[in-house]
């Protein structure tokens, strides 16, 4: 006789034991993945949410294509107009803005640019003169 009888193994009492060895691994990467990847990254799209629906009117940003401007309007909740320039104005998507700067106060309506920071310097003045 050149085949030899095959005999069954004897199979361990504790089968469920060995799955869950089997599907340990699987769970202790995707706990390290949550923690390590998943949850920061929520907690920064979180505050770049917050951060996009606080922006107003004379806030510094920096958009995701590096450019650097102050916040003349907020159309909507998609879009918002930056001035990048004097007189120089873009209408960007929200979303799109990547940092605030600096919030500064929103300017006084009426006056622009230099007549303004003039009328301001003559008005410190008066006051100190008074004082």
């Amino acid at each position: 006789m050149l085949i030899s009888p095959a005999y069954a193994q004897a199979a361990g009492a504790d089968g469920g034991a060995g799955m869950l060895m089997q599907l340990l691994p699987l769970l202790l990467i995707f706990v390290v993945f949550y923690f390590l990847l998943i949850r920061p990254q929520q907690k920064k799209a979180k505050q770049h949410r917050e951060m996009i629906s606080a922006l107003r009117r004379g806030d510094r940003v920096v958009t995701a294509g590096g450019i650097v401007g102050t916040i003349a309007k907020v159309d909507d909740d998609t879009y918002a107009t930056l001035e990048i320039a004097p007189d120089v104005r873009v209408k960007v998507m929200r979303h799109t803005i990547t940092d605030k700067i600096a919030a500064t106060e929103p300017a006084r309506s009426g006056r622009k640019g230099k007549e303004a920071d003039e009328a301001d310097d003559a008005e410190a003045d008066t006051e100190k003169s008074g004082k």
